[in-house]
């Protein structure tokens, strides 16, 4: 929905998971444990991951390597879970969001952009949703039923208590975030009223 948003309205789209997934996946492939803070923050100062906003979801350069796809499949968002408990490494990825966004005109998703990236931006949506639903919508997404959408919806359920119990940057609304529940809206009517708050923002 992000990526729709900031194409209809000539922004840039950056997704702060991207970063994350990508950082996993390097560490997946260099054999680095996910639980090794230390460790984690040096693989990510010696890597070089890169956003390029397409017309669809961003293309993901990891080492000038397109991981774009790989990125997406569920062991890695799993593993980003875990990688972005470490307070380190958030801090890290904090101030390259920071970097990627400071010339404004973006459209930048993930968990804590309103709390701890960008705690000024213009205007903040939580996009929430009944735990059901958006367990279908992940097992549609992934064209998959029965016991592998059990398991994607599973994994889904883990990475929210997760992110929402961390010590760092829980996943919480920012006070001022207006808060979007799509439990009964399409992804038009999402990107209608994202589009209808942004356009109010800018009168």
């Amino acid at each position: 929905m992000a990526s729709r948003l900031a194409q209809k309205l000539g922004y840039r789209n950056l997704e702060s998971g991207a970063m994350y997934r990508a950082l996993s996946l390097k560490a997946m492939e260099s054999a680095v444990s996910l639980d090794d803070e230390d460790a984690l923050v040096k693989l990510a100062d010696a890597s070089k991951i890169r956003l390029e906003p397409t017309a669809g979801a961003n293309r993901v350069l990891l080492d000038g390597q397109d991981v774009s796809e790989r990125v997406r499949d569920p062991d890695v968002t799993e593993a980003a879970s875990r990688v972005s408990i470490h307070p380190k490494v958030r801090e890290w990825m904090v101030v390259h969001l920071r970097e990627l966004g400071m010339d404004g005109g973006v459209i930048m998703e993930g968990r804590d952009i309103g709390t701890k990236v960008f705690p000024d931006a213009d205007l903040k949506i939580f996009l929430d949703a009944d735990p059901v639903v958006r367990e279908q919508r992940r097992a549609d997404q992934h064209k998959v039923t029965g016991s592998l959408a059990g398991g994607l919806a599973a994994a889904l359920r883990e990475r929210d208590v997760r992110d929402r119990t961390r010590a760092v940057s829980p996943l919480v609304p920012a006070p001022d975030a207006v808060i979007l529940d799509s439990t009964k809206m399409s992804e038009d009517s999402v990107l209608e009223r994202a589009e209808e708050l942004v356009q109010r923002k800018l009168r």
